[in-house]
C-alpha cells in the first residue's frame, strides 16, 4: 500500500498535538477534527478500490460475513451453489480481512468516543489519548487494506 498523503497529514498532526495544552487543544480541535476525517475518507477509498480487484469467489466471501454479523431479509435465503463453491482458502482469507476491517473500525470508534469525551471534559489528558488512539486506527486501517491487497494477488 502507498502512502496517503492525507493519512501522513494526520499523523503528524496527530503526533503534534500530543504536546499540545488546554488552549491549543480548544483552538484547533475542528481542525483535528477535519483532517482526521479527510485521512478516515482517504483511507475508505483505498479500502474500496483494492476490495474492487477482488475476484468475484473473494467478493462472495467477504460479503457472506459481512451479511453474517448484519442480519437481513437477505439473509434467511437459501445459499446459491455459486456460495458453495467457494474455496476454504478463500473463505479463511476473506475472514482474516473482515476481522482486521473489524478491528480497525472498532479503535477508530473508540478514538472518536475519546476525543467526544476530552471535548465534553475539557480534558487535554483525554485528547492526547485520543490522537494515540487515532494513529493506533490509522495503523489497523493500512495493515487491513494490505491484507486486502495480499488476498488479492494470492489469488
Amino acid at each position: 500500500m502507498r502512502k496517503l498523503a492525507a493519512v501522513e497529514e494526520a499523523r503528524a498532526l496527530m503526533q503534534e498535538a500530543m504536546d499540545w495544552g488546554l488552549w491549543r487543544w480548544l483552538l484547533e480541535k475542528a481542525h483535528v477534527r477535519e483532517v482526521a476525517d479527510r485521512a478516515t475518507a482517504a483511507l475508505d477509498q483505498a479500502d474500496r478500490r483494492v476490495k474492487a480487484n477482488w475476484s468475484d469467489e473473494l467478493k462472495q466471501a467477504y460479503q457472506d460475513l459481512v451479511r453474517h454479523h448484519k442480519p437481513s431479509p437477505s439473509t434467511t435465503k437459501p445459499h446459491s451453489p455459486a456460495r458453495l463453491a467457494i474455496s476454504p482458502a478463500v473463505r479463511l482469507a476473506a475472514k482474516h480481512i473482515q476481522q482486521a476491517d473489524d478491528e480497525a473500525e472498532r479503535a477508530r470508534l473508540d478514538a472518536e468516543d475519546t476525543f467526544d469525551e476530552a471535548e465534553r471534559r475539557m480534558s487535554t489528558d483525554l485528547a492526547r489519548e485520543g490522537a494515540g488512539k487515532a494513529l493506533r486506527t490509522y495503523d489497523l486501517r493500512e495493515a487491513a487494506i494490505r491484507k486486502s491487497e495480499a488476498a488479492s494477488q494470492g489469488e
